[in-house]
């Protein structure tokens, strides 16, 4: 029978043994996990990373996160290693096997072959007793005391603590490599997270107007400049093009407000100077950061100093940045 309490304090209870489980991991890194980075730093193949059934799940996403952080890898599930994805297996490749018991079937009949190709094994494993911990080259332990499900039986908190040993491991392989934004992006060109990465402001203002009033520009210029650029706002410039400020649509609601007669006003006389502006070339997320500093929609962009155009807030949503 259902019982909201039961499930929320069951939720609670899985939360608390699988941190706790990760917690002792702190115990379980010592030489070997650092020899095993090191070796596969300096490995001049790939990093091969295999498993069976919830650990070859593990696998599969350790080795995305290899090749996302610049650690080539690939993925060869155990059962069809023994029968032909050996092949995959070359001189130069480390090979790491995750398992929670170390004595599946089909891991003991992979770790010899592996080894038989001169291939160092890396064993990623929660028994330190199992067959893969003793013939593994390198050992690194990730003993859990008690999985989440109430039979003990499901991998859950062994699965998580494996997750976060790989983790681990392509972390201090990141570092090693001096990994740095850049290569994030070339790695991870789609998406919002990509585009952080790499968009910058002129790709995302070559398709804009460019609003611009002078200073002796009516209010009535200055209102169909705004409309007619829907951008919310216009650029302030002197007879030499160089910026003097903006006027944006707040500005005209502002004015109306507090003139009763516009017909004599003109752009220097409502407009704001120094306005923010960011040169074309720089990240569209540096632009995003600026504005939410500030608390503005819109940014003057610039080309050497000079006016380039102008930045909505609705072009990096449009995008995803936001």
């Amino acid at each position: 029978m259902f019982s909201k309490d039961r499930v929320l304090q069951q939720a609670i209870q899985s939360i608390h043994l699988q941190s706790a489980s990760i917690a002792l991991l702190e115990n379980y890194i010592g030489d070997h996990f650092a020899e095993a980075v090191n070796a596969i730093y300096q490995c001049k193949g790939r990093l091969v990373i295999s498993g069976i059934g919830k650990s070859a799940i593990v696998a599969q996403k350790i080795v995305a996160t290899m090749n996302s952080t610049g650690t080539a890898a690939l993925y060869m599930h155990a059962a069809d290693a023994i029968h032909g994805d050996l092949g995959m297996i070359q001189e130069d490749d480390i090979v790491l096997v995750i398992s929670k018991s170390g004595e599946s079937p089909e891991i003991k009949v992979l770790v010899p072959l592996v080894k038989n190709f001169g291939n160092t094994v890396i064993a990623l494993c929660g028994n330190e007793k199992s067959y893969l911990a003793t013939h593994a080259d390198l050992f690194l332990n990730c003993t859990v005391e008690k999985e989440a499900c109430p039979n003990n039986l499901a991998p859950t908190t062994s699965t998580t603590v494996q997750m976060v040993m790989g983790d681990a491991l392509a972390i201090c392989l990141l570092s090693l490599k001096g990994f740095t934004e850049k290569d994030f992006a070339r790695y991870h060109p789609g998406g919002s997270l990509g585009k952080r990465l790499y968009l910058r402001v002129q790709d995302l203002t070559g398709m804009n107007e460019h609003p611009k009033v002078y200073l002796d520009s009516t209010v009535r210029e200055i209102i169909v400049e705004i409309s007619g650029k829907r951008l919310g706002a216009t650029a302030v410039l002197d007879a030499a093009e160089n910026i003097l400020g903006i006027i944006t649509d707040g500005d005209i609601r502002r004015m109306l407000q507090q003139y009763t007669d516009v017909d004599p006003l003109r752009a220097k006389d409502i407009y704001s100077p120094q306005p923010k502006s960011i040169e074309k070339g720089e990240l569209a997320v540096q632009a995003l950061e600026l504005m939410r500093a500030h608390d503005i929609s819109q940014l003057l962009v610039t080309d050497g100093g000079k006016y380039a155009g102008m930045l909505h807030v609705h072009d990096l949503v449009r995008e995803g940045i936001i």
